[in-house]
Order: C-alpha cells, then structure tokens, then sequence
C-alpha cells in the first residue's frame, strides 16, 4: 500500500466495520467489544501501520492529550531534570504527552510559543521558572488551565507548587540546635523575595522558639554566589563573638564559608559547623567534608504540579498555594560547637 493508510482499511483487514477500529484504537469508555476482536483490530493497525489522527481526535474530545512545559532558562539549570521528570511521570501516568518549551527568558518567543502551543489545543500549561519568585502571567495563556512551578503568582488565583522555604529552614536550624549550637548565623542574598523572607522567617522563629539570642549582627546579606558567600562569611568570623555554625542561603554561599573558614584556619566541622540549601549534588557532595543542607524536592515539585494540572482540566477548582517539605540531606559539614 503506497498511500496512508485509512481505518476502512484496518477494518476491512480485520473483518469489522469502521466504528468498530475507531472505538478498540481510542480506547473509548464503557464500548463493549470481545478481546478478540480487539487483538484482530490492534493487529491489522500494526501490520498497514495506521495510526489514528490525533488532532482530528481532539476535535471531537476537545483534548488533544499533551501537556506544555513553558520555562525561561530552567532547562539549562543544574535541577532541570528533576523537575521535568516529575512533570513527564505524572503526565504519563495520566495518559498524556508533555511538551517542552525554553524561551530563555524572551518574552517575545514565549509569547509566540504559547501561541503555536494552543494552536496545537495543548491542553493545559505548566509555567515554570529558574528560581522561587512571583510572576505574572503572560496572557496569551489567559483561558487555558496553568499551573506555576517554582514560581507564585503576582496576583489572581493561579495554583502554584512551590518548594516549603520556612519549613526547610525551620529544618535546617532545629539541626544545628539539635547539635548543641546556639549562636548560628545566616548568610542571606542581597534581594528579598519568596525564597529570602521564607528562609529568614524559619531562621527567626526557630532562635525565637528555643529562646536564643536574635542578635541582627548575625545576619548578613551578600551576593547568593560563592564569592558572596566568602565575604558574608568573613564578616561573621571576623566579628567579636563570631557564631559556632552559618547557615548559608544556598549551597553555592555555602562553598564561600568553605573557603572563608579555610583562609583563617577554621576547621569544618569541628570549630564551625555549616549548612546549606538546595542539595546542589555536585557541589554539596564533592565538598570536604561534604556539605549538609536541605534538598529542594524538585521531582515531587514537578509531578504535584503536573497532577494538580491534569484535575483542573478535569474540572477541579484551582488548589491555590501547595507547598512541598524540603528534607534534611546530613552529610559532614554539621558537629556539636567545640568546647567553651
């Protein structure tokens, strides 16, 4: 057969009528048809090699059976694979197919983008971003079921899946008391935002709880880079009543705090213990010793937000805020303070 070939022509190879091969290669609901007849039908498909027309199905479900995936530079990021693999497991299990899309942060291209997406009746999009902040959405998305990965909406009513900030702090504090320190620091990034207040808020009320010193000295805004990390360091272990433990902002400060305390002689763990957030695995585990933080839980992330998708397509009311615990990675990086 040299041209494409039609379901007269599964059916005819498979002895049953058109409706018959339309209902066994849709799977349609509550249809009745003998197993037999099903495995005849699924054969002939295979053999003319026919496969249905997927946008002509849409048209009469008014589902086209693909998720998008829209993200500004997430894909490049070192945790993009998680994400997505959440994203993807969810959709799978769910029956469909997810589709990603990159704009790099260009609002042009992800403006056309989403519009070749609905072109294709996409039917909902997950919009993901590169770090916890809050968004506004693009509205060519307007009408379409969206739901916000590692993002939180400006305003509106938008479902968000966001990473449990205050708790992972509350996490990352609770072990260094745990250990028997009571003077910690925290080395923050220079902007506010969800994940900044978040962490400082934990860090706050976790000292508050145990009654521990909130000494404002203690907290020191840098860069989130290592290089910021080092001089936020260098600030708290220059001071007169330098802290026991740091608890770094994200894992790539924590690296600074490597090197601020190494520059002066400070052995980690035994004078100062440190933890970090975001289980950056190549960094965080290559360190010596290897660096305790909380992990961001961007698989779980991907494939909540994912579900939460498909059930407003379903018809669900939007869930609003759902947030995800961060756990505890404990490497070596965490010791009880050295003796007064």
């Amino acid at each position: 057969m040299t041209r494409r070939p039609r379901i007269r022509d599964v059916a005819e190879l498979a002895g049953v009528a058109p409706s018959t091969v339309s209902v066994v290669l849709n799977d349609t609901a509550g249809a009745r048809v003998a197993g037999s007849t099903r495995d005849r039908v699924r054969a002939a498909a295979a053999e003319l090699g026919y496969v249905p027309n997927s946008l002509a199905r849409g048209l009469r479900t008014r589902r086209s059976g693909t998720l998008a995936f829209i993200s500004d530079v997430i894909a490049t990021t070192p945790y993009a694979g998680q994400l997505i693999q959440g994203a993807q497991d969810a959709a799978w299990e769910a029956g469909y197919l997810l589709m990603l899309v990159n704009t790099g942060g260009d609002k042009t291209l992800e403006e056309h983008a989403v519009r070749a997406l609905r072109q294709q009746q996409v039917d909902g999009a997950l919009y993901a971003t590169m770090y916890h902040r809050s968004v506004t959405l693009p509205p060519v998305l307007d009408g379409l079921p969206t739901v916000l990965l590692d993002s939180r909406p400006a305003e509106g009513t938008t479902t968000f899946v966001v990473p449990d900030e205050q708790q992972g702090a509350e996490s990352a504090v609770e072990e260094l008391v745990r250990h028997g320190h009571r003077r910690i620091g925290f080395i923050r990034d220079l902007h506010d935002g969800p994940a900044v207040d978040r962490r400082l808020r934990g860090y706050q009320e976790v000292l508050a709880a145990h009654g521990l010193e909130g000494d404002p000295g203690l907290v020191v805004r840098e860069r989130s880079d290592s290089a910021g990390g080092d001089r936020a360091a260098g600030v708290l272990l220059d001071s007169e009543r330098p802290p026991s433990a740091i608890f770094a902002f994200n894992d790539q400060m924590a690296i600074g705090v490597y090197r601020a305390a190494a520059a002066r002689g400070v052995r980690i763990p035994q004078d100062l213990s440190v933890i970090g957030f975001d289980d950056l695995y190549v960094v965080s585990s290559e360190l010596t010793p290897g660096l305790t933080t909380m992990a961001l839980p961007h698989r779980e992330m991907g494939r909540l937000a994912a579900r939460a998708l498909i059930a407003e397509r379903d018809g669900a009311d939007p869930a609003g805020e759902l947030l995800v615990p961060c756990p505890v990675v404990r490497r070596g990086s965490v010791a009880p303070p050295p003796p007064a």
